[in-house]
């Protein structure tokens, strides 16, 4: 899951460095430094010097990763539409807005 989680917030944020993907992530340094070797490995993202710091590496999804999320979001979508085949219109409206609360919730 933190693999497909660092991907997306790639795509959100990048090019990001490595240290703020892993701030932005609440990953340890050690754990994204191996989930940003299996993007790599894969072909789903692409380390290069970061322009403003040749110190660090900025990470940006490849054309292969972008098809990977892609393929996540119609995944996901077919999932949540299915979940909520149960509900009314409304029914459903008022789960995802009590789900949103929970999750922006402090």
């Amino acid at each position: 899951m933190r693999t497909v989680g660092g991907l997306a917030a790639t795509a959100e944020y990048g090019p990001v460095t490595q240290a703020d993907l892993g701030r932005r992530l609440a990953v340890d340094p050690k754990d994204m430094v191996g989930i940003l070797n299996h993007l790599q490995e894969t072909g789903l993202v692409l380390r290069t010097p970061d322009p403003a710091d040749r110190r660090k590496n900025a990470i940006a999804v490849t054309p292969e990763g972008a098809a990977v999320l892609a393929r996540c979001g119609a995944s996901a979508g077919a999932a949540n539409v299915e979940l909520l085949a149960p509900l009314t219109r409304d029914g459903q409206s008022q789960l995802m807005a009590l789900l949103t609360r929970v999750h922006e919730a402090p």
